[in-house]
């Protein structure tokens, strides 16, 4: 996914924010098979375990039997029909989630040759807030990002003002 693209300033803001939130050690459940970003917050003192690819939408064994402190999902939600299912299994005090954001200006990404690389939601901010709020979670603290492309032309114009990602740290209500 990253062979010509590494998010470099995506990275550096999430693991930032993830510093501030809950600083490491602590053990992590990261939402999706190990990628760059799992492996940064492993060398970054985090104890990290993924998700092994199951479609979360039909088992969220792994979710269930987590002892994780700290579940992290950072650009998945948008990928699975359900995340109101997956966002109540999870067994952890703390979540700190991003999601793209829906553009105006763009329509829903969809990959014709990977079924995994699709969106079927894009958010925005009051809609990933709500799904938190319904699945039993209050936001703590949130952040908003942009994030420009290295192109010409009036969407690369628009990446650099409008916000693209929004980061969430979260604490199960009790």
């Amino acid at each position: 996914m990253y062979e010509k693209h590494y998010p470099e300033k995506r990275f550096n803001i999430t693991m930032e924010f993830l510093k501030t939130q809950a600083p490491s050690p602590s053990t992590i459940l990261d939402l999706g098979v190990e990628n760059p970003f799992s492996k940064l917050m492993s060398t970054e003192g985090y104890s990290v375990e993924n998700t092994k690819g199951q479609d979360l939408d039909l088992d969220q064994n792994q979710l269930l039997s987590s002892s994780a402190k700290i579940t992290t999902a950072f650009e998945i939600f948008e990928h699975l029909l359900s995340p109101l299912e997956i966002l109540k299994s999870i067994q952890s005090e703390h979540l700190v989630a991003s999601v793209p954001l829906r553009l105006w200006f763009s329509k829903a990404y969809q990959s014709k040759t990977d079924p995994w690389d699709r969106h079927y939601h894009e958010f925005e901010t009051w809609q990933f807030d709500w799904l938190l709020e319904k699945a039993g979670w209050e936001i703590i603290d949130s952040k908003t990002f942009t994030h420009p492309v290295r192109k010409i032309g009036f969407r690369p114009l628009l990446r650099l003002i409008t916000p693209r990602y929004y980061l969430v740290y979260c604490q199960r209500k009790s």
